[in-house]
This record gives structure tokens, sequence and C-alpha cells, in this order.
């Protein structure tokens, strides 16, 4: 999904007519980019945030997904008191909020933006259990992150991303994806789990990373550690993607 840096109102818009497309496809489960509502890194960060549950955003996917009776998961920027966290959560077909996440492996470049987060969410839903972390959550030393969300029971990892390039990376030559495949395959094999990694499009417009571009080339990956589907990769990449996904039952978790 295209985010455009600091527009609300056209990423909600956006957002709002994919879930319908989705939803028409007969999807059950939505998984949207990172900080839809204002894009990664957009300073209007300090000034726009938004309250989780109550705001705008979170208002919104509540009642598409109560519209729709599915789940919807996607990333908000968030404001609770004086902090702004880089967070997510998992709506339920009745409208509430089944997961909230706030990122905890942000990246150092963020952190004049975002406060540390401060919890890991698994909801029961009918589609199994569902873990929620957000793209660098993923790369934590020893994916700690992924893994906890694994003993504490998900059977499928939903991560809202933001994979950026600089302007002038060249696919062709350098193929975009190996850090998301080396932090999900081994975790996803290790503990029989599905994780989706889902990122926007479009050029970052302001931030540290000003310049650079989100390049979609989402990515799923099955219980066994393949590949189970790719999205296409570049800045005017905005596509949906559909899969089956079928969580591992009765499996119990031991690690040592």
């Amino acid at each position: 999904m295209l985010v455009e840096g600091g527009q609300k109102g056209r990423n909600l818009e956006r957002a709002a007519r994919m879930i319908a497309e989705a939803a028409s496809a007969g999807a059950e489960v939505v998984l949207l980019p990172e900080a839809i509502n204002l894009g990664w890194t957009d300073p209007l960060a300090a000034t726009e945030a938004e309250a989780i549950p109550g705001g705008e955003t979170c208002a919104l996917l509540s009642e598409l997904a109560r519209e729709h009776n599915l789940h919807i998961c996607a990333g908000i920027v968030e404001r609770s008191g004086e902090k702004v966290f880089n967070a997510a959560i998992l709506a339920g077909p009745a409208g509430d909020v089944l997961a909230h996440h706030r990122k905890l492996n942000e990246l150092q470049i963020a952190h004049s933006y975002y406060a540390q987060g401060d919890r890991l969410s698994v909801a029961d839903t009918r589609h199994g259990k569902l873990g929620v972390m957000i793209c660098a959550d993923a790369f934590a030393k020893d994916q700690v992150v992924t893994r906890t969300l694994a003993l504490m029971g998900a059977q499928v990892v939903l991560s809202p991303c933001a994979w950026a390039v600089p302007a002038e990376h060249d696919n062709l030559k350098e193929p975009y994806g190996k850090l998301w495949r080396d932090s999900y395959s081994p975790v996803a094999r290790e503990f029989g789990l599905w994780i989706a990694g889902c990122s926007n499009v479009g050029w970052l417009t302001a931030g540290p990373w000003k310049g650079r571009k989100c390049i979609g080339s989402s990515l799923l990956v099955a219980p066994s550690g393949d590949v189970a589907q790719t999205g296409p990769y570049g800045e005017a990449a905005e596509t949906i993607l559909y899969a089956e996904v079928a969580p591992v039952v009765g499996r119990r978790v031991f690690y040592s």
C-alpha cells in the first residue's frame, strides 16, 4: 500500500478502499504496513500521533473490521500522554482491539521520533493465535521478539513494515529481501509458525531517510521456513496479495 508521509486523510482513504477490495475477494485477515496514518519517521508524528483506542485511525480500522467481518492488523503512529510510539493493532470482527503492540527494536535513527516500546501481544482468534510485531522487531538480536511471540503461543505472526532502500538501489544487481528471509525463516521453521511482513511503497519525503524509497517486496514465510509468497518490488508497486494460511494446531513450544 502507498503510504504518503504526513497525509493521513489520503492514507486512510486508501486503506479503507484496499480493505474493502480484499474483503470482497474473501479475505479473512488483512495485514497493512507500518505507520499507515503518517508514514514512518515523518516529523508530524510529534503533533499528529493518535490515541489507541479512540484515535481516528484506530476507530476507522475497528469499524472496517466490524463492517467487513474480518481481522485487520496495521501500524499506527500512537500518542499516549507525552509519548509517541510506533505501534500496531489487531482489530477483530466485533470492532474491538484484540492486540496492541509498540515497536521494541526501533532503528536508532528513529529514537527521536518514537519512545521505547513496552508490550508484546498475542490474540486468540477464530483463525488461531495471532501475534503482532513491527518491522525491525524481526531482526532484534537472536530474533528475540519473534521467538517470544512463538513462546506466547503465536501460530501466525503479523508484521506491519516499511522497507526502504536508497533511491539508486538496483534490485537486479542486489535483490531485496535477504535480511527478512534470514530473520523470518529460522524462527518459522524452529517453531512451526507462519510469519507475514507487509511493507508499504512510495518515497520517504521527510525525516532521517528522506529521499529513500519504500519498495514493497512483502513476504510470507511458511512453518517449513520456506518462502510462500513475495510481493513485487518498487516504489509504485502497490498491490493486494492473497494467500491461504493454515495455522499449525496442537503445537506446544519448549525452548532451551
